[in-house]
């Protein structure tokens, strides 16, 4: 499999929401398939798994965050439940049901989507997810704000960003991380970033896992750094979602970038099962 940044080549459409719009791009033909990705990237992040699910023969759709990338910093809120309303636009823009891929942040609102919209989702892709709040001491959620003030979010992002990336990295990461940093120095774009880690809270998404009933698979990469032990993080939704669950060696919190020769695979395999193509 190879790299290449291009997303930014495809065309660039819009959806509107209240208070601004929702970028994203859409290839191929076939069963829909919705991309989103977490909290400080970019849909860039899935360059190396939309390629192969549109030659595979699937519609791709890749979408921005609220507040990220191509979509507009105009929104006054943030989280897991704004995601999936953006989400949910997205599919009835689109047409038809869909399969949602959704990592970190995203994960959660897919979550909720399939919850509160059952006819509406084929299938769940849930990469790195958090669909629960992780165990943290007030001291640590207070250290976590500070860091992501939005005077130095852009900065901090920077520093932080390769630990997320434990294991291996994709060939393209310098260029990626240079160009995930580009987009949050853009004017409104690191303040938008820093409300996300604020306001963003996973209970609307836990409280919805038990209404689920898509199929579902979980991948997980077996260094995340973001779990205290994400193999265990991994059953425990798999488990309450009844998904199987893929753990990708020396991969971190982006297992669709990281191991793509692993994660690919999973994928199409989950997708044969409950959206085959014609």
């Amino acid at each position: 499999m190879t790299s290449s940044l291009s997303a930014k080549s495809l065309p660039t459409r819009y959806i509107d929401r209240p208070e601004g719009r929702i970028a994203y791009d859409v290839q191929g033909s076939g069963p829909l398939v919705v991309l989103v990705p977490g909290m400080g990237d970019l849909r860039a992040s899935y360059r190396y798994l939309a390629p192969e699910l549109v030659a595979a023969g699937y519609t791709v759709a890749t979408t921005d965050l609220r507040g990220h990338g191509d979509s507009d910093t105009t929104f006054s809120s943030y989280g897991d439940p704004e995601t999936a309303g953006d989400i949910d636009a997205l599919i009835d823009e689109l047409g038809g049901k869909a399969v949602i891929g959704g990592n970190s942040l995203a994960a959660g609102a897919a979550v909720i989507v399939a919850a509160e919209h059952p006819e509406k989702v084929s299938g769940l892709v849930l990469l790195g997810p958090f669909v629960r709040n992780p165990p943290t001491s007030a001291f640590q959620a207070w250290l976590f704000r500070t860091m992501m003030a939005p005077l130095w979010v852009t900065t901090m992002w920077n520093s932080y960003l390769p630990t997320l990336y434990r294991g291996t990295k994709p060939a393209d990461f310098t260029e990626y991380r240079s160009t995930v940093i580009a987009s949050l120095k853009r004017p409104g774009y690191g303040k938008a970033f820093s409300l996300t880690t604020n306001q963003t809270n996973h209970d609307p998404a836990e409280a919805s896992l038990a209404k689920v009933t898509a199929p579902a698979i979980v991948i997980m990469g077996d260094s995340d750094p973001d779990f205290t032990d994400p193999a265990a993080e991994a059953k425990w939704i798999g488990e309450k979602l009844h998904a199987d669950v893929v753990m990708v060696p020396e991969a971190g919190h982006y297992p669709q970038s990281q191991r793509p020769e692993v994660t690919t695979p999973a994928v199409l395999g989950f997708l044969s099962t409950v959206v085959p193509v014609a």
